[in-house]
């Protein structure tokens, strides 16, 4: 009988199936390291990514803060100019204020009472003078009531006194002088 010697082919065959399983084995270590690598620049693209949307949101922020920094002054600025506005609006009805309650208070005033004593404190008025008769002080008291300037207008003292011969009634009157009101400055219109 011949014997036929396998042995080698089936050796070869086992190399041959080592090297097959050593190459799909590199190559899938290959692989494996490609889709790693590839994976890994991805995610450095996304944090590169990330981290310029971060840094320019953080120039938004500071660009932010900048205009609420003006903001801010503006608002100061506007206070400011609203606290001037009203200083000016009460000068000038301190500034008229007198000039129109003198001239209503003459205006007041009827023929034959004459006005010897003016005194003005905090919103309080004393008034005294001279008039022929009671008639011609309780018509001053209406007057000065209806005047618009006087309020609370009260009769403290009427006497009857004699000067240069003839009988007069000397008079003491208290009132109130009205608040005025307070305007306010014109607001700008927006354009």
């Amino acid at each position: 009988m011949i014997r036929i010697n396998l042995l080698p082919v089936r050796a070869a065959k086992k190399k041959e199936s080592a090297r097959q399983q050593i190459l799909i084995f590199f190559m899938a270590i290959a692989v494996v390291l490609v889709l790693a690598g590839g994976i890994y620049f991805v995610t450095l693209a996304k944090i590169s990514a990330a981290n310029d949307e971060i840094a320019k949101s953080e120039q938004e922020i500071k660009r932010l803060k900048e205009k609420i920094g003006e903001i801010d002054n503006i608002k100061k600025f506007q206070a400011e100019v609203k606290k001037k506005l009203d200083i000016l609006n009460q000068l000038r009805r301190d500034k008229a204020g007198p000039a129109t309650r003198f001239a209503k208070l003459s205006d007041a005033v009827p023929e034959k009472l004459w006005l010897t004593k003016y005194t003005e404190n905090a919103g309080n008025v004393s008034l005294g003078g001279v008039a022929f008769n009671e008639e011609l002080i309780a018509a001053f008291m209406r007057n000065l009531q209806a005047s618009g300037e006087f309020i609370n207008v009260e009769l403290g003292v009427s006497e009857q006194v004699d000067i240069s011969g003839m009988k007069a009634k000397r008079f003491e009157i208290s009132c109130s002088l009205k608040p005025s009101k307070v305007s306010e400055p014109p607001t700008p219109q927006k354009k």
